[in-house]
């Protein structure tokens, strides 16, 4: 009896430390981890170790844990998944959980008697296990310090601060096609800071601050994508103001008071070009063409099993008969509006496809466009080919625009992003195109470099050809 209990003891100190050593090989734990949900786990008792089914043999407490779940009964799993999370930090509560189990099988030793020997044995190995315990506490104060501190220093207990900074150099190779004013190297920059704001965890509110300067840089391409279009210089606005929340499993709701519109509203604009090209026809433009809004938004989105989403949004414009006059638009009459649908099958692996249709105005003259669009990606693991193809009718004109390109991801370094593509711009009046190669350069976790080549033609008549150099610098945080 007595070497029983001797091993309960010995293995105290060891399943006590799990939650708080940090010996060099177990795996650390990140700040977030100590924010991470505390509510409570629901534990089932096991009969073997290996019932733990993420305790590996070759892990450095295996021993430890299998005395202490085979011959103590001391160790619970979580109910339902079995697992043992051992290097997760255990809480206040999860310590007393496990403290008394182990308690619960030194009294039941006890019960059966002991003698003077074995008296003066756990004497002896409360003496020799002095310092470890003293340790121990030394490292739960330290813990319940730093995490106190944190605490007391973050930010806010609900909302996120994040930010991201675009720099671009725009450098105009020679003409092309003829003359044009799009002849000097510029440089703009565009500061974006997110609050996003969480109160259960399946929701989210942002503000946006967002100030840049742009005049114009690629103008004959069609523009830059992280840019402002502001020409009025580093003014601080509000550029997102919205309201995203969960109902159920399946759906999604969004509110927004600007900037929110057409593409903004997909789970997925499908095309890989989305994000890392530097000029904004990667976007693509089709959900910009003719189309209005950027004031009172509202949409939704609805899964249907694991790969089938249905988009749909409406967005008002702001401002003199907007959806903010009550004297002259509101809501539904403003001058400038846009509507989308969007089904979206987005696979784990090779297939996305996106069916898209919009309605909109970016004037008060009533003539609305409707535009109907296909999106396809084919990711051949790691190298894609992806495209676009898009039909407008405003009903006094229409036009047709597509895109086609190809690209790779981790292209010779891990994280980066390769793409060419052909873009046939909307157009009532011309046949605009663009094309653009850009490679996404990850410099580190907070830095990508991209730089681009560009050629566009934006009249069709071959006086504006231009053909461009182009460098971002993207600072995330």
């Amino acid at each position: 009896m007595s070497n029983k209990l001797w091993k309960v003891l010995l293995a105290s100190p060891a399943v006590l430390g799990l939650g708080f050593a940090n010996p060099a090989n177990a795996e650390t734990t990140s700040i977030d981890a100590l924010e991470a949900d505390q509510d409570s786990v629901q534990l089932a008792q096991v009969s073997t170790v290996d019932e733990l089914v993420d305790v590996d043999p070759t892990a450095w407490a295996f021993s430890a844990l299998q005395s202490l779940v085979e011959d103590y009964a001391c160790i619970e799993g979580d109910f339902g998944t079995n697992t043992f999370r051992g290097n997760q930090f255990m809480t206040r509560f999860e310590f007393a959980a496990g403290l008394n189990k182990c308690l619960d099988s030194i009294r039941f030793l006890i019960n059966e008697g002991i003698d003077a020997e074995t008296l003066a044995t756990i004497q002896r190995l409360q003496e020799e296990f002095a310092a470890e315990l003293a340790t121990l506490r030394g490292r739960v104060d330290a813990l319940e310090a730093e995490t106190a501190e944190l605490r007391a220093q973050q930010f806010s207990t609900t909302t996120k601060l994040r930010g991201q900074v675009d720099a671009n150099l725009v450098v105009p190779f020679d003409n092309l096609g003829g003359g044009s004013d799009d002849d000097s190297t510029t440089f703009n920059a565009r500061a974006r800071l997110n609050f996003d704001a969480s109160f259960t965890g399946e929701d989210r509110l942002r503000v946006r601050l967002q100030s840049g300067d742009d005049r114009g840089s690629l103008a004959a391409a069609g523009g830059l994508a992280n840019s402002t279009g502001d020409g009025d210089g580093f003014n601080v606005d509000i550029d997102d103001l919205y309201y995203s929340f969960g109902v159920g499993d399946n759906l999604d709701f969004i509110i927004a008071a600007n900037s929110i519109a057409t593409d903004d509203f997909v789970t997925s604009t499908i095309v890989p070009f989305d994000g890392p090209s530097v000029a904004d026809p990667g976007g693509p433009l089709l959900y910009d063409f003719d189309m209005g809004g950027g004031g009172f938004a509202v949409g939704g989105s609805f899964g249907i099993g694991d790969n089938f989403v249905i988009d749909a949004g409406y967005s008002g414009d702001q401002g003199n008969s907007g959806t903010n006059d009550p004297n002259d638009g509101g809501i539904f009459g403003a001058d400038s509006q846009s509507y989308i649908v969007q089904g979206s099958y987005i696979s784990d692996g090779f297939f996305d496809l996106g069916l898209a249709y919009l309605h909109g105005n970016d004037g008060g003259d009533n003539d609305f466009t409707d535009t109907f669009a296909a999106l396809l990606n084919l990711d051949f693991n790691g190298f894609f080919v992806a495209g676009t193809f898009a039909f407008h009718d405003n009903g006094d004109d229409d036009d047709t625009s597509f895109m086609v390109g190809a690209g790779f991801s981790d292209f010779l370094i891990e994280g980066s992003d390769v793409g060419v593509y052909y873009a046939d711009l909307p157009d009532y009046n011309d046949d605009p195109y663009m094309i653009e190669g850009y490679w996404g350069i990850p410099v580190n976790q907070f830095l990508t470099l991209t730089p681009a080549i560009i050629y566009g033609n934006i009249d069709g008549g071959g006086d504006d050809d231009n053909f461009y150099g182009a460098l971002r610098a993207t600072f995330s945080f």
